[in-house]
This record gives structure tokens, C-alpha cells and sequence, in this order.
């Protein structure tokens, strides 16, 4: 038997599911994680993938995470593309650029732009699966860099149709950063016994009898384990005796026999392979003197690495740790410092082998390594910078320094998602100095790291301190504080928080004279937090000084539009919003500030559900669910998918209902953030009340509020007030709900706005007795300012439209159902669409249902969401490329969506695509 043969013993389902994923025919796209604790087969199973693979005729891209390298962004991404970079030229300008920037491969790199970064990986990846089935293997993810990690996360989301398969090992039974929901796994179990008898057997030199029964013992079905322990028996019968009295972990056994191993080897054959160990990366040992084939020849014999092509390869990873640790840290260091002398030509590596050779504080490696971080920044490496501000302020001798530099590592790691580190970093910064300015700038941090973990109790607390401290000396740093704790307080609708809130700002507001203007802090922008903090934390009340205040400032030059768009949201200014979210997400999309997006395309989604622009929403909540993935926000994610959600229950897509919210649930904590909490019962309520499942739409929203009518949340449960009263008379608890009603209205200002006006008025409409229910109905269609949230007028129109037919007024009702019809077949809400024209029949009206052909009414609405917003964009004139950019796709999975996307619109092709936008209400394309 073959050692190819002997690996694979016991794995046969393993190798069975593997050979049927790179199998042809290549139809679409697969990614499976490879998980399992060391020595179960991992890499073996991989390698024999890539050699079936490329007996298929497939292309094989590979990687390995190496632990020496975990720390140099975009090392294992460029390890993976090496062989095709000269395909990276070939990509769309921006992404190429991106690219190159992250290799650091451009005299004039880009911002860095993860999101970019990653959409060219799948680029790339898509344009070389087009060419030839494609097989892309990592391995040992674990010590992969974060930022490649996020780049082959990121891409492997996203393919579809693609003549692509991704292999993804790591050790334990946890995936990788990035790869944790939503991505099938193969969790590898030990070999059974008699597997493991079957691989003994096929040894060279295999046990028997007492010494076969230790092997197995101690092996407990571990591959590596059985070889290792079985080659030490052989020559060593007695060592079973002392695995038995002296007992250690799996790990550590094999571990320990590897060193006894490297031990006996000759002493050239020992520097060589642990200056191999030190190096970890076989793509640099040509550029290291001392590691030549004659010097390693004995550890190969001895099993402990493979020669071969690109250069020496440890057996496996614990080979290289044994080795490693093996010697005493002086002559780990001696290695690291002949290797850093070696690698002068690459500044990164230079550094941090330098840093692994230093015990003592030595202030020109901390510089050398600041200025690593620096470099790691520009390519997009957050992660990575912030690692080696940390092991630069380690380094540093001086504590003012090393304050400064664990701050500024704090503040990179903010972006690359790691709360925990954050909140670590910045404590260490309090621990250390005494400086009130860097105590105050750790605390901010640690308060955003806090509302990162979806801690809001704690975070709220900090943030507020921090404004309160900041307030006499460092008011940029209050007012950014009072912001944060503002939001965090809309985010949980406490009233108690927005109260808090608010005091801030009046403390603000008291101090003599305006903040400084400075580069970190433009005029205009505590007019711009002071409208946003009002906003937050009392959205219906103050509107008389409030909004007249909003629409000034709007009519300005803008420091932050985000946060003024997003408080024009939240006091229902809803087209202001539009305009100027869109606007801020103009300044936004540029490379290297597009990861401040997600919360502007948080307020954008919802604004265009408000307005009736649904497929605009959609298109912002895809987007927003790219950048949240690309920069780790959660709570941007879940708001993507509650857009995502509500738009489907008032469309009537009900099926994506289940997952979306599972998936909102799964990312928020929603007893902290109520405000999705509020959301979600009013997506569940909604969807029910479309089905006719009145009493459960009637369950699901009265959980919005309190039976003394407190609401669950200050801003989102007014909403639903008038979809409450619609439940409530359906399933007949007109009287329970008319009195919650009333309780959560009275705790109100009384002109809380005209969106919110409507809204009550068809909540007392459905609840009043039929003779007085007519005035509340009239009232706010007398308004021409409802139009702007044109769903709720049409639901208005709707109700009202059945109350005069039912008043057997028929010529009073047939122009106000029109209208509600017009507006929810050009909304695609179906539900709602089919209660109009069952209203109009019923008043004698033969209602034309919207045809299927091309152009008609609804022609899109047999559409998934995505093919939706592919099609519009390709009837504006966009190529698949440009859509695929816009949309963070491949344009393989565009080609894929409009190729079946043309049945459902009985055309035959593209150039039909722009006669049937041109007949639809569709968002605006900005090429």
C-alpha cells in the first residue's frame, strides 16, 4: 500500500463528498469547511482534493496559514493569487487598484477598501472559473491574516453559478473568522478502531500485540498520532511505559516526541531546521542562507520535513512548534535575528523578526514596527496594524509611548470588529497613563467597543461619563460622546436613556461659547449632533423648534449628512432624508471611508420603505449587508435584513420571512436593542395580518406595547399603530385595543407630525363605531403631505374606501380605491393589491387584473428581490461588469440572474430590458 494510501485510511465519506464537489459537471458553486483538531487529516484530505481535482482538468489555487505570518496583512491572499496576478489588470479599474494596494504592489496604492478588496477576489475568481473549473484550497485557516481571511469570506458568500469549488481547512471544531454562519462543514472525527488497526497495519514497521494495544490507546484515532507513536515504539519499546506514567495531552505527546526527535538529529541539521522553523514560510527560504538541501537532509530521513517545490515543508504544524520550542529562546532569537538580517529588503518581515528576538524595550524596533502598522494600514491590514501597534508599545520604553501606541491600536481594531481587543488595548491605555487626554480617548473607545458587543447598558454609561469629563476641556470629544449615547439610546427606546441623553446635550448646550473649529471638528456639526441627539431621544415631540431647525442646517454646507439624513429619518422628514442619506452615501462610496456607509445605509433602507422606493430599499439593504460583512457590524446586518424582511411581508413574499428574522435574532441581542426587538414584531405582525392570520397579527403587534400602553419602543412602535387597530377590529378586540391605543397615544406630544397624525387617524377610524368614524378617516386625506409615505396613505384610502362602500356610499368609494389600487400594484404589494380589487368588485367595478406582458403593471413582481435589482440596473444601460461592481457580485452570477430572469418577463433578451423599466416606477441609477 501506497503512503498516499495509507493517509487516507478511514476517510472514505470524507474523500466520497470531497470527489463529488469537484466532480463535472460544474453547475455551481460549492464551499465546505474542514474542521477537526491536529493530526486528524486535514491537509491530507486537501492535498488528495487538489490532486483529483487537477486529474479533472480543474485549476488549483492553494494556501496555508502560517503562524509566523497570521500578523502580515493580505500574506495568505497573496500566497493564494501569486500564480494569476497578472491577471489582476485585467479587473475593473478600481478593483485592480484594490488589489494591488493590498499586496502592496502600487508606487500610489488606494485607500484601503476592504469591500472592494473583496469584491475583486471574487472577480478574479469568477473570470478564472469562466475559463476552467476551478479549485480553491486554504489551509490551516487558523493562522491565516484576518484580511485574507475577510477577502475569501467575503467572496465565498457571494458565488452562485461559478465552475468554482472552496476547500476550507482549520483546526478545531470552530470555523475561522469570517466563516462562521451559514457555510457547510465536515467536523472530522477520530478513526474507529478497527480504521485505526487497518492504518497500523499498513505501516512500514507496525506494533503487535502489548505494544499495538498502547499505540491505539494513546492514539485514541488520531492519524498523526498512530504513525508518530507507532515509529517511536518500533524503536523504542519501552516508551509506552512512560506515556502510561507519565500521561500528557494528545497534542503534547506528539509534540514531545517530535522535539526527542529533533533532539538526536545532527547538530548542522538542527540549525538548518530550526532556522526553518523560525523562517515558517517555504516561500522564503531561498532568500535565507543555511537552509540548503544537504543541511535538511537528515530531517527529512527523520521524517520531520518534506524538500520539495517551492522549498522545505514541516510534516505537519506541530513538527514546526516541536522544533521550535525545542531550543532555549537565545537561540530561537539568534534564528530570528539571521532571518530578519536576511529579509532587509522587506520592511514587515524584518520587523517582526526582529520583535521576536527582543525581551527588553528597545524604542527602534517599537518605530520600526509603527512604522509596519503604518504600511499595513494603507493596504487595508486593520487587523494587522493593530497588531503591531500593540507589540510596538510592548516594545516601547517609555510609558508615554506606549500609552499613544496601544491607543492607536485600539482605534484600528475597532474597524476590524474586535470589540474584546478594543476594550483590552484601551483598558491597558488607563492602566498606564495618567494623561487625561489619552484616558479620555481609551474611554471612548472602550464606550464604542461596548456598543459593538451589544452591551448598550454599559456602553451608554461610559459614553456618558466621557461626555460629561470632556465637556469643559475637550468638547469635540463630548459632542461625539453625547452622539454615540444618543443613538445607543434610540437603539433601546428606554425612556430613562433618552432622558439621560438628552441632559447631556443641555449641559452641552450651557458651555460659553461654541467648540473649537479644527480640522477634527468642522463647523456645523454640533448643529448637526444637537438635531440628531433631539431626534433620538424624543422623535414626535419638540417638532415646531426641531424640524424647522432640520431643514436649515439641510439648506447648508454639510460636515456629517449621514447623521443629518439620519435624524431627518427619524423625525419623519422622509424625502429630505433621501436626499441628503443619498448624498452622504455619494461622499461614502469613495475607496478607504466606505465602511462609515453602513449607518447611512441603515437610515436610507428604511426612508425608502417609508417613501414607497422598495426596491431602492432593497438595493441599500444589500449593500449595507456587504459592507456589514466586509467591516463587521452586526447590528448594520440584522437592520438590512429587517428592511429585507418587511419589504417581502408587504409584497407577500412570506417564505423569506422565517430565515431573515432567525438571522436578525441570531445577530442582535434584541432585549438590549429594542428598537429591533419592535421591528420585528411589527415585520411578524404585518406578514400575518397579509395571510388573514388576524388573531396572530393582533398577538404579535400588541407585544409593541405595555397594557398601560408604554411603548417597547419610544419611536418604532408608533408605527404600527394603525396596523394594531386593523388586527385588533379583524379579530375582534376593538374595545382592548381601542384603550391600549389611547394609553400609548396620550404619553405623546400633541402634533406629533403628520406621518404619525395619519397614522392615528386610521387607527381611531377602524376602531371608532361606525358613525364616527368618518372624520378621523377624511381628516388626514385633506392633508396632501401623507402622499410622502404613500403605503400607509394607500392603507388609509383602503379602510376607508370599505367603510363607505359598507355605508353602501359606492360613488364615494370608488375613487379612493382606485387610487389605494394604483399605489399597491405599483408598490408589488400583493396582499394588499388583492383586497383593493376585491373591494372594487364588490361596489360593482369589473377590475382588469395586470397583465403579463412585457411592460405591464407588476411585470417584475415574479422576480427574486436581487433579480429585480439586476434587471432594472441592465435596462438603465449597465453591463454585467459595472452591475457586478455596483452590486458586489460576480458577473457570472449577474450573466446567471438575468439569463433566468428573462422567461419570467416573457422577453427574449436584454435589449427588451429598457421597455420594461421604462413602464415601471424604478429607483434612480446613478452610472
Amino acid at each position: 500500500m501506497t503512503r498516499k494510501d495509507t493517509n487516507v485510511i478511514g476517510r472514505r465519506e470524507e474523500l466520497s463528498l470531497l470527489r463529488e464537489l469537484i466532480a463535472p459537471p460544474h453547475k455551481e458553486s460549492h464551499v465546505l469547511l474542514l474542521l477537526g483538531d491536529p493530526g486528524l487529516g486535514k491537509t491530507v484530505l486537501l492535498a488528495e482534493a487538489a490532486r483529483e481535482a487537477q486529474a479533472a482538468g480543474m485549476r488549483v489555487l492553494a494556501t496555508t496559514g502560517t503562524e509566523s505570518e497570521k500578523d502580515l496583512a493580505f500574506a495568505g491572499l497573496h500566497q493564494l493569487l501569486r500564480p494569476v496576478l497578472d491577471r489582476v489588470a485585467r479587473l475593473p479599474t478600481r478593483q485592480a487598484e484594490a488589489l494591488r494596494g493590498a499586496f502592496g504592489l502600487s508606487d500610489a496604492p488606494a485607500p484601503p477598501d476592504a469591500l472592494l478588496t473583496g469584491i475583486a477576489v471574487l472577480t478574479l475568481l469568477s473570470e478564472l472559473s469562466d475559463e476552467q473549473p476551478l479549485l480553491v484550497a486554504a489551509d490551516d485557516a487558523q493562522w491565516l491574516d484576518r484580511a485574507s481571511l475577510d477577502a475569501l469570506a467575503f467572496a465565498a458568500r457571494r458565488l452562485e453559478s461559478e465552475q468554482l469549488v472552496l476547500l476550507v481547512g482549520a483546526r478545531g471544531n470552530v470555523p475561522p473568522a469570517g466563516f462562521e454562519r451559514d457555510l457547510p462543514q465536515l467536523l472530522l472525527r477520530p478513526l474507529t478502531r478497527s480504521d485505526a488497526g487497518l492504518l497500523l497495519d499498513a505501516l512500514p514497521r507496525p506494533p503487535h500485540g502489548r505494544l499495538r494495544e498502547q499505540v491505539l490507546a494513546q492514539a485514541v484515532g488520531n492519524p498523526l498520532a498512530l504513525i508518530e507513536l507507532a515509529r517511536v515504539i518500533a524503536t523504542d519499546p519501552d516508551a509506552g511505559r512512560r506515556w502510561t506514567a507519565e500521561p500528557l495531552p494528545l497534542t503534547g505527546q506528539l509534540t514531545a516526541l517530535m522535539a526527542a526527535q529533533y533532539i538526536t538529529l545532527p547538530s548542522a541539521a538542527r540549525s538548518a531546521l530550526l532556522l526553518a522553523a523560525a523562517v515558517d514560510s517555504p516561500d522564503l527560504t531561498t532568500a535565507v542562507p543555511g537552509l540548503s538541501a544537504d543541511a535538511l537532509a537528515p530531517a527529512e530521513a527523520a521524517g520531520l520535513i518534506r524538500l520539495d517545490t517551492p522549498g522545505p515543508r514541516f510534516a505537519h504544524p506541530l513538527t514546526r512548534s516541536a522544533v521550535y520550542h525545542a531550543v532555549p529562546f537565545a537561540e530561537r532569537a539568534a534564528a530570528h535575528r539571521q532571518v530578519a538580517d536576511a529579509l532587509r529588503d522587506q520592511p514587515d518581515r524584518h520587523a517582526w523578526h526582529l520583535a521576536a528576538a527582543a525581551l527588553e524595550p528597545d524604542e527602534h524596533l517599537a518605530a520600526l514596527l509603527e512604522d509596519s502598522a503604518a504600511q499595513a494600514q494603507r493596504r487595508g491590514g486593520a487587523a494587522a496594524a493593530a497588531r503591531a501597534l500593540e507589540r510596538a508599545a510592548e516594545l516601547s520604553p517609555g510609558e508615554p509611548d506606549k500609552a499613544r501606541r496601544l491607543l492607536a491600536a485600539a482605534e484600528l481594531a475597532l474597524p476590524a470588529g474586535q470589540a474584546d481587543w478594543v476594550r483590552e488595548l484601551a483598558g491597558r491605555v488607563l492602566t498606564l497613563t495618567s494623561d487625561p487626554d489619552l484616558r479620555i480617548a481609551a474611554r471612548l473607545d472602550i464606550g464604542w467597543s461596548l456598543l459593538w458587543s451589544n452591551r448598550n447598558a454599559d456602553a451608554f454609561d461610559t459614553l456618558l461619563s466621557v461626555a460629561a469629563e470632556a465637556s469643559p476641556r475637550l468638547p469635540a470629544i463630548a459632542w461625539q460622546a453625547a452622539w454615540m449615547s444618543a443613538t445607543v439610546a434610540h437603539q433601546t427606546g428606554l425612556p430613562e436613556l433618552c432622558a439621560k441623553a438628552r441632559a447631556a446635550l443641555d449641559v452641552l448646550d450651557s458651555q460659553d461659547g461654541p467648540p473649537p473649529s479644527a480640522e477634527d471638528w468642522p463647523a456645523g456639526r454640533a448643529d448637526e449632533y444637537r438635531i440628531w441627539i433631539r431626534a433620538c431621544t424624543d422623535p414626535f415631540g419638540e417638532r415646531a423648534d426641531t424640524v424647522p431647525r432640520l431643514r436649515r442646517t439641510a439648506g447648508g454646507s454639510l460636515s456629517d449628512p449621514g447623521t443629518l439624513g439620519a435624524a431627518a429619518w427619524v423625525l419623519d422628514e422622509t424625502e429630505l432624508a433621501v436626499r441628503v442619506l443619498r448624498e452622504a452615501l455619494s461622499r461614502l462610496r469613495a475607496p478607504g471611508v466606505r465602511g462609515a456607509s453602513g449607518g447611512v445605509l441603515s437610515a436610507l433602507e428604511w426612508a425608502c420603505v417609508d417613501s414607497g422606493r422598495w426596491d431602492d430599499a432593497l438595493a441599500a439593504a444589500r449593500e449595507a449587508g456587504d459592507i456589514a460583512a466586509a467591516y463587521k457590524m452586526e447590528t448594520v446586518a440584522g437592520s438590512a435584513d429587517l428592511t429585507t424582511a418587511i419589504v417581502a411581508a408587504m409584497r407577500g413574499e412570506h417564505d423569506q420571512l422565517a430565515p431573515l428574522l432567525a438571522r436578525v435574532r441570531a445577530a442582535v441581542d434584541t432585549s438590549e436593542y429594542r428598537g429591533f426587538a419592535a421591528r420585528i414584531w411589527q415585520t411578524a405582525g404585518l406578514a400575518a395580518l397579509a395571510q388573514g392570520n388576524y388573531v396572530t397579527a393582533y398577538a404579535q403587534l400588541s407585544q409593541l406595547f405595555a397594557a398601560d400602553g408604554t411603548p417597547l419602543h419610544h419611536h418604532f412602535s408608533y408605527l404600527a399603530v394603525a396596523d394594531l387597530a386593523a388586527a385588533a377590529v379583524r379579530a375582534e378586540r376593538r374595545l382592548e385595543a381601542r384603550t391600549l391605543l389611547e394609553r400609548a397615544l396620550a404619553r405623546l406630544d400633541p402634533a406629533p407630525g403628520p406621518r404619525l397624525e395619519q397614522l392615528t387617524a386610521r387607527a381611531r377610524g377602524l376602531l371608532a363605531e361606525p358613525d364616527s368614524a368618518e372624520a378621523h378617516f377624511a381628516a388626514p386625506l385633506a392633508d396632501p403631505t401623507g402622499d410622502t409615505w404613500p403605503f400607509e396613505r394607500a392603507q388609509l384610502q383602503l379602510d376607508y374606501g370599505e367603510w363607505l362602500r359598507r355605508q353602501r356610499r359606492i360613488n364615494d368609494a370608488k375613487p379612493i380605491l382606485v387610487t389605494a389600487l394604483e399605489t399597491f400594484r405599483r408598490l408589488g404589494a400583493a396582499p394588499w393589491t388583492r383586497r383593493a380589487e376585491s373591494e372594487l368588485r364588490a361596489c360593482g367595478v369589473t377590475v382588469q387584473a395586470p397583465q403579463g406582458a412585457p411592460g405591464a403593471p407588476g411585470a417584475l413582481d415574479g422576480l427574486t428581490a436581487q433579480q429585480r435589482e439586476i434587471v432594472i440596473l441592465a435596462g438603465h444601460g449597465l453591463t454585467n461588469g459595472e452591475i457586478a461592481d455596483r452590486l458586489f457580485l460576480s458577473p457570472r452570477t449577474v450573466a446567471s440572474h438575468l439569463y433566468r430572469s428573462y422567461p419570467k418577463l416573457g422577453i427574449a433578451g436584454r435589449r427588451q430590458l429598457r421597455d420594461i423599466i421604462d413602464q415601471q416606477i424604478t429607483p434612480r441609477v446613478d452610472r
